[in-house]
C-alpha cells in the first residue's frame, strides 16, 4: 500500500489537470489562478488531514468533494465572485449557495481538451505553451518545470504568469475550435505536445524520472486527442507512433550515470517491445487518407529506428524518408540525420560533402558528426573536430560522450 508521501504526488499529477480544467471552465480561463488555487488547497488539506487520520477509502471522490466544498466557500465568501463573476457562470442562480461542479468523466475530459486548445493559442508563445501545459495539463510543480528547463523558479513564475496575462487580454475561452479552424488550431496543440515530449526525451536535465514523466505526459495528452472524434485525425495518430517508437528506446539511451548512449552503442535487448508493437499500430491507424505530414515521416523514420537489423536496406529506407521530410519541411537537423543515413548506404566521402553544404556550424552536432565520418580515413582531423564540438556543446552529459570518444582514438 503506498504511502501518503508517495500518493499525494501521484494524486497531484493525476487529478490537478482534472479539477483545474472543470473549475477555470466553470469560471471562465480569466480566473484560472482561482482555480489553481482551491485545488492546491484541497491537495495542501488532503496532506495535512491524511497525515494524521491515514488515506481514505476512495482518495479519488475525497478530493473531488473537498474541491466542490472548497469551491462552494470560496464563493460564499468572496465578494468579486458574488458581485461579478457569478452572472458568467454557466449554472443556475444562487450559484454561491448552492453549486455544483459536474466531475463526470465526459465533463472532465471534455473539459482538459478544451484547456489544451486554450493553452495552445497561438498568441501564446510556444516557451509560454509548453510551461503552462506542464503546469496546468500535467501537474508538474514550479521546481519540476524550473528543473527541466535548467532555470529558475522566478523566471518560470514570470513565464507562467505572461501566459495567463496573454489568457486574460486576448479573452480566449476553453471551447473546442469549430470544424472549420479544427486542423489549423490541432496543429498547433499537437506541434506542442511534440516539443513537450522532446523536452522530456532530449533534456538537459540530470533528472532522469522527470524526464521519463515528461514524455509520458506529452503521450497521455496525445492519445487523448486520439480519443475525440474532432481530433483523432490521421496526424494525431503519427504523433502518438513516433513518440511510441522514441519512448521505446528511452532506457537503452541513458545510461545508470544519466551519460547518453549513441543509437549504435544501444543494447537492443533493452528496447521495449511492447511500446514498439504500440508504435506499430498508431502508425497503421496513422496511413487513412492523403495527407503526409512531417509526423508521419518521423514516426517512419523512427520505426526504421527500432529494427534491430543493421542492412542497407533499413538505411536506405530512412535515407529516402529524409529527402521526403527536407521537402515538405526543412531543418538543418534534418538534413545532418540524413547525412548519417547517406554514409550508411553510399560512403562517408559522399556524407562529409553533403554535411559541408548544411549550415550548422554553430551546433557540436555538427562537427560530432563530422569526426564520425572521419574516423576511419583520418583519426587527426577527427580529434579535432571532436574537440571543436566540445567547446560548443552546452551539457556536461555531451561534453563527457565527447572527451570519451577522444580518448577512445588516441
Amino acid at each position: 500500500m503506498q504511502s501518503n508521501q508517495e500518493l499525494i504526488p501521484h494524486l497531484f499529477r493525476k487529478e490537478f489537470s482534472k479539477l483545474t480544467s472543470v473549475l477555470s471552465k466553470s469560471f471562465g480561463l480569466q480566473h484560472i489562478e482561482v482555480a489553481e488555487d482551491i485545488v492546491s488547497d484541497t491537495f495542501l488539506l488532503a496532506s495535512e488531514t491524511w497525515g494524521l487520520k491515514g488515506i481514505p477509502d476512495n482518495p479519488t471522490a475525497w478530493l473531488y468533494t473537498v474541491a466542490k466544498n472548497k469551491t462552494k466557500d470560496y464563493l460564499k465568501r468572496n465578494k468579486l465572485f458574488s458581485e461579478k463573476i457569478s452572472p458568467e457562470i454557466k449554472h443556475t442562480s444562487s450559484l454561491a449557495e448552492d453549486v455544483e461542479l459536474d466531475l463526470s468523466s465526459k465533463n472532465i475530459q471534455d473539459s482538459q481538451l478544451q484547456m489544451m486548445f486554450a493553452i495552445c493559442h497561438p498568441s501564446i508563445s510556444a516557451e509560454s505553451q509548453i510551461a503552462l501545459s506542464l503546469r496546468i495539463l500535467c501537474g508538474f510543480g514550479i521546481d519540476e518545470i524550473a528543473d527541466a528547463f535548467l532555470s529558475n523558479k522566478e523566471t518560470i513564475n514570470k513565464r507562467l504568469f505572461r501566459a495567463k496575462e496573454t489568457l486574460r487580454e486576448e479573452k480566449i475561452k476553453m471551447e473546442m475550435p469549430s470544424e472549420q479552424e479544427i486542423e489549423t488550431r490541432l496543429q498547433t496543440v499537437l506541434t506542442t505536445l511534440y516539443l513537450l515530449f522532446n523536452e522530456g526525451y532530449y533534456s538537459a536535465s540530470q533528472n532522469t524520472v522527470l524526464r521519463k514523466d515528461f514524455c509520458i505526459e506529452a503521450m497521455r495528452l496525445n492519445l487523448m486527442l486520439t480519443q475525440n472524434d474532432s481530433t483523432n485525425k490521421p496526424f494525431t495518430y503519427a504523433l502518438l507512433a513516433l513518440m511510441c517508437f522514441h519512448a521505446s528506446r528511452f532506457e537503452a539511451r541513458i545510461n545508470k550515470s544519466g551519460e547518453i548512449i549513441l543509437y549504435e552503442e544501444q543494447d537492443t535487448n533493452l528496447w521495449n517491445a511492447e511500446l514498439i508493437q504500440q508504435g506499430e499500430h498508431f502508425l497503421n491507424q496513422s496511413a487513412y487518407g492523403n495527407q503526409l505530414t512531417k509526423f508521419h515521416l518521423e514516426a517512419a523514420i523512427a520505426y526504421w529506428h527500432t529494427q534491430k537489423i543493421d542492412s542497407k536496406e533499413k538505411w536506405n529506407a530512412i535515407l529516402q524518408l529524409y529527402n521526403k521530410l527536407l521537402q515538405i519541411e526543412y531543418s538543418p537537423i534534418a538534413a545532418l540525420n540524413r547525412t548519417y543515413a547517406l554514409a550508411k548506404v553510399t560512403n562517408e566521402i559522399n556524407a562529409i560533402k553533403e554535411l559541408k553544404k548544411i549550415n550548422l556550424k554553430d551546433n557540436h552536432l555538427y562537427y560530432a558528426l563530422l569526426a564520425e565520418l572521419h574516423v576511419s580515413s583520418d583519426k587527426t582531423k577527427a580529434v579535432e573536430y571532436l574537440n571543436e564540438a566540445i567547446t560548443l556543446a552546452k551539457t556536461e552529459q555531451d561534453k563527457l560522450l565527447l572527451s570519451k570518444k577522444i580518448k577512445f582514438l588516441m
